[in-house]
């Protein structure tokens, strides 16, 4: 299985897509709300995440990586506090992460 697809069928599932342009670009944003159920489903599974970035009226508001956190990839620390430090500055943004689910997840 490809990583997008895992993602699609065991993490994206049943929460909207923002993005309005996602058949053209493949990178699919959310609301907070379904962010933060994204977010406890890769600690729960133990995916990775590289970045965050939140948007706000169509432009970027913000990005941080895990590199900025000096954490890895896997560690829920730097993701929920980048996630919520974001929350803090707006209301109404969407957010998109890049994402790493490991070889043994998708071999399941």
């Amino acid at each position: 299985m490809e990583q997008q697809e895992f993602l699609e069928k065991n993490v994206f599932v049943d929460l909207k897509n923002v993005n309005e342009n996602f058949e053209a670009d493949g990178i699919h944003y959310f609301s907070e709300a379904d962010f933060e159920t994204i977010l406890q489903k890769c600690e729960y599974s133990g995916i990775g995440i590289y970045t965050i970035e939140a948007q706000l009226n169509g432009a970027s508001f913000g990005i941080s990586s895990h590199e900025t956190h000096n954490k890895k990839a896997t560690d829920p620390k730097w993701y929920k506090k980048a996630f919520f430090n974001f929350k803090k500055g707006e209301s109404g943004m969407i957010y998109t992460a890049t994402y790493k689910v490991s070889t043994k997840l998708l071999m399941r």
